[in-house]
């Protein structure tokens, strides 16, 4: 079965980096669509980024243009979030996702906490 399992979130302070990562399995990577998303406590969850199936078509949120960015090693299966510059409002558990037949698949998520 799908399964994305993410990886790399924690606290770090405003200005900082961290890197996320999410481990694809279950399904022909190199054939769909990456995402990430995030949900902030009370707010509905957000698109943060997408990468076609090629890597070669992306997409960001305007809140992160500029600031993160998506990457994929389809030997590898996984997809990343590379997010610098982060800010207090970047806070949010992350969430990997992609789309298939059957509809969206979505990992446990990883707290990302941005704060001084």
């Amino acid at each position: 079965q799908v399964q994305l399992v993410e990886s790399g979130g924690g606290l770090v302070q405003p200005g900082g980096s961290l890197r996320l990562s999410c481990a694809a399995s279950g399904f022909t990577f190199s054939s769909y669509a990456m995402a990430w998303f995030r949900q902030a406590p009370g707010k509905e969850r957000e698109l943060v980024a997408r990468i076609s199936f090629t890597g070669f078509t992306i997409n960001y949120a305007d809140s992160v243009k500029g600031r993160f960015t998506i990457s994929r090693d389809n030997a590898k299966n996984t997809v990343y979030l590379q997010m610098n510059s982060l800010k207090p409002e970047d806070t949010a558990v992350y969430y990997c996702n992609t789309r298939g037949a059957r509809g969206d698949y979505w990992g446990q998520g990883t707290q990302v906490t941005v704060s001084s």
